[in-house]
């Protein structure tokens, strides 16, 4: 199958937050672009994302029950030991 090309234009501002991702990314533009195309077109992904979202509805009070809330923060009186 041969490579097909998008162009999409956007502001100025938006660019700059892509280029920051990407290159968060460790990727270019470019590259960084077509893995979020790709990922956008990805039906197991969505799949995925939708089932973690019901569990995390369904079972979110019951696992925060259970394995508690986040951690609190570290202070300079623990020091990263627990309190």
């Amino acid at each position: 199958m041969g490579k097909r090309q998008i162009n999409v234009r956007v502001d100025q501002d938006e660019y700059d937050v892509i280029a920051e991702r990407a290159a968060a990314a460790g990727m270019d533009v470019s590259e960084y672009a077509r893995q979020v195309l790709a990922d956008e077109g990805n039906d197991l992904r969505h799949r995925f994302l939708g089932a973690a979202e019901h569990f995390a509805q369904e079972w979110g009070p019951y696992f925060a029950e259970r394995f508690g809330h986040p951690a609190p923060e570290v202070t300079d009186e623990t020091r990263g030991r627990a309190a």
